[in-house]
């Protein structure tokens, strides 16, 4: 994604080159958000009109009030004060059903925002999440968004307003007097060249603001969601010190931006005032003369004050939307972003029911993040339906990664993968996932109940259903055992639960989709020896009817495979039974040894 090039180093994405932050144009990109509400949108701007046209209607009567001051009956005068006090009514009636109607666009685009967002993220391929924090993303879904509704949902109208009211006063100041509005004119150059100047200069400290941010956010979500860790390894001074460090850096440049938009400020109400106390100065001549009268100075007077307080307004708004305008193309850029893995057009679907056969033709893939090593090396290999085969071999030798590609995870470089001969590359990938189920190295515990955890296998799944997955991966009893059963909360990735018990539960769900294909990546290395008889036994079963791919270590749970797949450096080095390969030697014959007999006689 692009980034900031003059994004500090440290920050999200500072090594990688972004474009230049771009204009308040960008704020367009949130008209498609913002169409389906068109009712919402008219009625808004309904309002605004007509309590921008109000507000320039009262110097009106005022200047009828005063004019008739000496002059003309009570009567008369009184009509002008209910006029101006009906014209206020209409005015504090339009301006909270402005409030109400661009308040709830504004909450309604952003919740739309926010979830089109997380839609896209979602089903992103973990190489995006390579190259992007967690807590980064989490940043722009929340504080990003939080900047565009204060946009949608106030700013925007309110700028819109001001610009009506600077547009219609200055035509008004104009038909009210010609020559006082020719020297207010001659000021409005002093003012929009610092606006136009320093808010080039605001949005880009804005940008680099939001980014400190949400480094901060990333650094914190990275910290608290390893907090034991951390903890175990006394990392608290550590941790608490580099968090410390990019909320600082975050504080300083927003201390930029700040005195920045203050100095903005000063200089924009200073010109402004000053224009309007020096046009004071010669419309109070023009009174005394006689060439104007005191109704139409003080309704000069108003108009320049609304003017004035329009153009202050437009500035204090500017720099909301510079941020905003940073917040915008930061997310638009999260919406656009490119996965690697891509879904065909139109996508082949598969014959029901799925057998389960997998196939590798000569399959060459690199990780993104190290492609200097080839993860998997001119890979080829055919797994029959029904079929339970075994992959074994040193750590990083690529055996996780048949099980990513199997997933489609990650697309091969060159070579293809089939599913029942049909490529994956030719299948929707929410069609041919739900056919598979996974039991991954690290089980993923959702912060709900012990129920909802093993349903998310198979939501239509009945309680009954559930139960029963559970006493098959052998995590009844423990379920049982908890406060509430399996309405227990877990907590957030499943704190409650010990990684023997986590991997029991991730087992359950495996077992309660009943997917044709199975996808074992050490999916027992955490349990104690008869915990792991009980998982064999309800693995051997499940095992059984369905095509099964199975990642493990430790070879006494491979044994019994109908193959076993050894390999090394992201190459398949040999294949075969667990007796044949012993008896073959090599890298099985040598890891059997150091398992089975601790390396001491030969096997």
């Amino acid at each position: 994604m692009a980034r900031n090039s003059s994004a500090p180093t440290g920050a999200p994405g500072a090594s990688e080159e972004r474009e230049t932050s771009r204009k308040v144009g960008i704020l367009a990109s949130l008209w498609p958000f913002m169409k389906p509400y068109g009712p919402l949108v008219f009625g808004a701007i309904m309002a605004l009109i007509l309590t921008s046209g109000l507000s320039l209607t009262l110097p009106l009567a005022v200047r009828r009030v005063v004019d008739n001051f000496r002059t003309g009956s009570s009567e008369i005068l009184d009509q002008y004060f209910l006029a101006a006090l009906a014209i206020a009514g209409l005015l504090a009636i339009g301006t909270g059903l402005r409030y109400a109607l661009v308040t709830k666009l504004g909450e309604r685009v952003v919740a739309d925002i926010r979830m089109a967002v997380f839609d896209r993220v979602i089903g992103m391929s973990p190489h995006f999440f390579e190259k992007i924090m967690t807590g980064e993303v989490l940043s722009r879904i929340t504080t990003d968004t939080t900047l565009i509704q204060s946009v949608v949902g106030s700013s925007a109208s309110i700028a819109l307003r001001n610009l009506l009211i600077f547009v219609g006063g200055m035509v008004l100041m104009l038909l009210t007097s010609a020559k006082l509005t020719g020297m207010v004119l001659l000021i409005v150059p002093a003012v929009i060249v610092p606006i136009l100047v320093l808010g080039r200069r605001l949005r880009v400290i804005s940008r680099e603001n939001q980014d400190w941010i949400a480094a901060s956010s990333g650094n914190a979500g990275e910290a608290l969601s390893a907090v034991q860790t951390v903890q175990a390894f006394t990392g608290e001074t550590d941790s608490r010190a580099k968090f410390a460090e990019l909320t600082e850096t975050s504080y300083d440049v927003s201390r930029k931006r700040i005195r920045t938009r203050a100095f903005l400020t000063v200089i924009v109400i200073f010109l402004v005032f000053s224009g309007i106390v020096g046009v004071l100065w010669i419309g109070a001549n023009d009174v005394r003369a006689g060439i104007m009268t005191e109704g139409t100075l003080v309704q000069f007077v108003i108009y320049s004050v609304l003017v004035s307080g329009a153009v202050a307004a437009l500035s204090e708004i500017w720099s909301e939307l510079q941020r905003a305008a940073g917040a915008t193309e930061r997310l638009v850029e999260m919406l656009n972003s490119i996965d690697s893995v891509q879904d065909p057009d139109a996508p082949q679907m598969l014959a029901l029911p799925v057998r389960g056969e997998i196939a590798f033709d000569d399959v060459t893939f690199h990780y993104p993040s190290r492609p200097e090593t080839a993860a998997l090396n001119g890979i080829s290999l055919n797994v029959a339906p029904g079929e339970t085969v075994a992959f074994v071999g040193p750590s990083g030798a690529g055996k996780t990664t048949i099980i990513q590609m199997i997933l489609r995870f990650y697309d091969p470089e060159t070579g293809q993968i089939r599913l029942d001969g049909v490529p994956l590359t030719s299948l929707a990938r929410d069609d041919f996932r739900k056919h598979i189920a996974l039991v991954p190295q690290d089980p993923m515990i959702f912060a709900s109940s012990a129920k909802e955890n093993i349903r998310f296998g198979r939501p239509t799944a009945t309680d009954a259903e559930v139960e029963a997955a559970a006493q098959a991966a052998a995590a009844h009893d423990f379920i049982s055992a908890l406060p509430d059963g399996y309405d227990s909360y877990l907590g957030e990735r499943g704190v409650m639960l010990s990684g023997g018990q986590k991997q029991r539960i991730a087992i359950a769900r495996a077992i309660l989709r009943d997917a044709p294909v199975l996808l074992l990546d050490e999916a027992t290395s955490a349990l104690d020896a008869e915990s792991e008889r009980a998982v064999q036994h309800a693995v051997d079963q499940l095992s059984s009817d369905r095509t099964t791919l199975i990642v493990a270590h430790r070879l006494a749970t491979v044994k019994k495979a109908d193959r076993i797949v050894v390999m090394e450096e992201g190459q398949i080095v040999a294949q075969g039974t667990h007796d044949e390969l012993v008896s073959g030697g090599g890298l099985y014959a040598r890891l059997a040894r150091l398992q089975f007999t601790d390396g001491v006689s030969p096997l």
